[in-house]
Order: structure tokens, then C-alpha cells, then sequence
């Protein structure tokens, strides 16, 4: 269905969300028509965040407002929906729109696999009625399930829309740049050549797919390196908890600013811990491309001033490569914890690969070169 239509049948005018491909047409909409406005569309760190806000919303306005997610999503919303949302708690009424993702039948990346098996029951197992949009689902239909889903809103449960691939169309035409000229894959070719055979903890999406392609074009090895292809915003916490248990060797991870968004905890905690054998590099291109370029905030963040404020020895931001080069060099050679922030354009290769080996070879050969070490 055309997705202005959507918006029109569900009636609000606050949303907020975390970006996903599967919603692109979505997503395009809000940007196309809002922008980033905390009147209207907010692009929140998590799920979780989103739905706090949506409460908020709600608070202040007695009005329902609507939260946007890929389904891996989900698990971020449970607590807030089961103990804030829930009807025997603060009954605040919330429209979900969920991309389903590795829907069972439909071909998807294995992160999605499982996500996709059980996304509408864990739905279900939150109380929240669900309402599926297919390529065939016709206006009337979606008319009809809005008109029962507002009698649910009314009692302050929540529903939702669970969005099939392909389902949603129309969406307008949206750039997303900036004005950094570094590009991501010559990054991460520059960490690779850098650290050598350390061992790397990549971050999910494009990143990761640009490390594999680096190591195939280097004809080297796929054991260096974790590629963390789900969990987003947890490649940091898996690259701490290898660095604490291998203290002599260097161990670096490299994220994104999305990712770092969405769980800013990991580097309390990483600061307080401060292992002195990780190099946390940072690629920030202010923007959730791997879903589609929509913007993160971290294009006005001070992330090294967060770093130093949550402990972390060394933290620097470079622009260059020059510059990249000379910190990544001194990070190894540092026997500190350090944090780079590399400022990154948005764009990748359109023939970008996808890894060939599986997300448990790709555990066991790292594990096995970890043991090594």
C-alpha cells in the first residue's frame, strides 16, 4: 500500500523510531515531510528510548503516537511496554509499525533468522494485537484494522503493524550526505593494515561486510576477525570481554555511531574497566546507512568528550587519513585504552558483498585463533 495512505489511516502526528530498510518507505515519508522536528518525527538511540518517548508523547498530549522498528527491535521495547505501557501498570496507549525481517519462507541474512520465527508471538506475548500488511493488503483492510485497533488504543493497550517486505511503496525520494570525504571501506582497509594479526570485533552491517571484503581482497584470513552481524550496539561489550580475558594482546573494535548510540552504557562500563590492550575506533557518518542513510545524532555529539567523561585514558577524533594512520599506529603501540573517532561519509560500494561463511564458522575460527594468542 502507498505509504501516505498508511499515515493517513492511522491519524497521528508524533513518530519516532530506529530506522530499518524494511520500512524505508516509511522512514523516507517522515523525512521527506518532517525532517528531524521533536514536534513530529524523532530518530531516537534504541527501541526502548522510542517508546519511553512515546509515553511521554501521551503524557503531555493524551494523544497516541506511533514508534517505528525492524523487528530485532523488539527485544529493546519489552521492558518498557511490559512495565510502563501495560495496561495493568500506567495503560499508555502506542502504535508499533514493525519491518518483519526474516520473515519464515523469505530469504534473509541469519542475524534475522530466528528474529523473523518469532516476532509476531513475542508481540503477542506483550498483549500487543498485531495486524500483518502484505503486497495484496488493500486500504479497506488496513481501514478495518485501525478501526478495531482504536478501540484497543482506548482501553491503553497497544497494537501494531507488522510490515512485510515490499509492502509498503511510494516512498519519496530522499538524499542523505555530509560533508565528510573519508569513506568507510578505506577506513577499515587502513585499521586492517594497522593491526596486523590482531584481532578485530567488527560491528553490525556495512562494516562488517567491508572488513570480510578487505580481508578477501588482502587474501588473508576471515579467523582475525569477530563479525558481530547482529545485537547491534553490542560489539563493543563482546571486544571488552575478549580484551579482559586476553591481556596481552591487542584487541580492537570497530563501531559505528548508531551502534555506539544505542547502548552509550558499554562505555561507562568500558571506561571504568579500562583494559589496557583495546582500541575502541569509532566510524561516525552521523547516519543509520546500512537501513537506508536516515541521520543518528551523532553528528552533533562530542563522542571524545564522552569517552573521557566515562574514563577512557586516549580519546582523539580525526578527519583525515593522515591523521588516521598516525593514531592508529600510536593506539598500538599505547599500552592504554583508546578511542578513535573517525569522521566517515555515507556511501558503500553498490556491489558490496555479504559474508560467505557462516555466523558459527565465524565463531569457532575466531575462537580457535583467539586460543592461540
Amino acid at each position: 500500500m502507498n505509504v501516505d495512505k498508511l499515515i493517513k489511516i492511522i491519524g497521528s502526528d508524533f513518530y519516532t523510531g530506529v530506522p530499518d530498510s524494511q520500512l524505508k518507505a516509511l522512514c523516507n515519508y517522515l523525512m521527506a515531510t518532517y525532517g528531524i522536528d521533536p514536534k513530529h518525527h524523532i530518530i531516537a538511540a534504541n527501541e526502548g528510548n522510542c517508546t519511553a518517548l512515546a509515553a511521554g508523547y501521551h503524557l503531555a498530549t493524551g494523544k497516541v503516537s506511533v514508534v517505528y522498528m525492524q523487528n530485532s527491535g523488539e527485544g529493546n521495547i519489552i521492558n518498557p511496554v511490559a512495565s510502563l505501557l501495560n495496561d495493568k501498570v500506567y495503560a499508555i496507549p502506542v502504535v508499533f509499525i514493525v519491518g518483519w525481517r526474516g520473515e519464515p519462507g523469505i530469504h534473509d541474512e541469519p542475524q534475522h533468522i530466528y528474529q523473523g520465527e518469532v516476532t509476531v508471538k513475542l508481540l503477542e506475548d506483550m498483549d500487543i494485537a498485531t495486524f500483518i500488511i502484505g503486497k495484496d493488503t488493500t486500504d479497506e483492510e488496513v481501514e478495518e484494522a485501525m478501526e478495531s485497533f482504536r478501540a484497543v488504543l482506548a482501553t491503553g493497550k497497544d497494537v501494531a503493524f507488522v510490515i512485510r517486505k515490499g509492502a509498503l511503496t511510494n516512498a519519496p525520494k530522499v538524499e542523505y550526505k555530509n560533508n565528510n570525504t573519508m569513506v568507510r571501506e578505506k577506513i577499515i582497509q587502513h585499521i586492517v593494515k594497522a593491526s596486523g594479526e590482531d584481532p578485530i570485533v567488527s560491528t553490525t552491517g556495512k562494516a562488517s561486510r567491508e572488513l570480510f571484503e578487505t580481508r578477501v581482497a588482502n587474501g588473508q584470513s576471515h579467523k582475525y576477525d569477530f563479525l558481530t552481524v547482529g545485537s547491534m550496539g553490542h560489539s563493543s561489550s563482546i571486544a571488552l570481554g575478549v580484551a579482559i580475558n586476553k591481556p596481552e594482546q591487542k584487541i580492537w573494535c570497530v563501531d559505528g555511531d548508531g551502534a555506539v548510540l544505542m547502548h552509550m552504557g558499554a562505555m561507562a562500563v568500558m571506561g571504568v574497566n579500562k583494559p589496557k590492550n583495546l582500541v575502541h575506533v569509532v566510524i561516525n557518518n552521523g547516519a543509520h546507512e546500512t537501513v537506508g542513510g536516515m541521520p543518528t545524532v551523532a553528528g552533533s555529539v562530542d563522542l571524545v568528550g564522552i569517552a573521557k567523561a566515562c574514563g577512557y585514558p586516549y580519546a582523539v577524533r580525526v578527519d583525515s587519513f593522515e591523521k588516521l594512520d598516525k593514531e592508529l599506529q600510536a593506539a598500538k603501540e599505547r599500552n592504554e585504552l583508546s578511542m578513535i573517532e573517525v569522521a566517515c561519509s555515507i556511501g558503500a560500494r553498490e556491489d558490496l558483498g555479504r559474508p560467505t561463511t557462516t555466523a558459527r564458522e565465524n565463531k569457532q575460527n575466531f575462537m580457535t585463533y583467539l586460543s592461540t594468542l
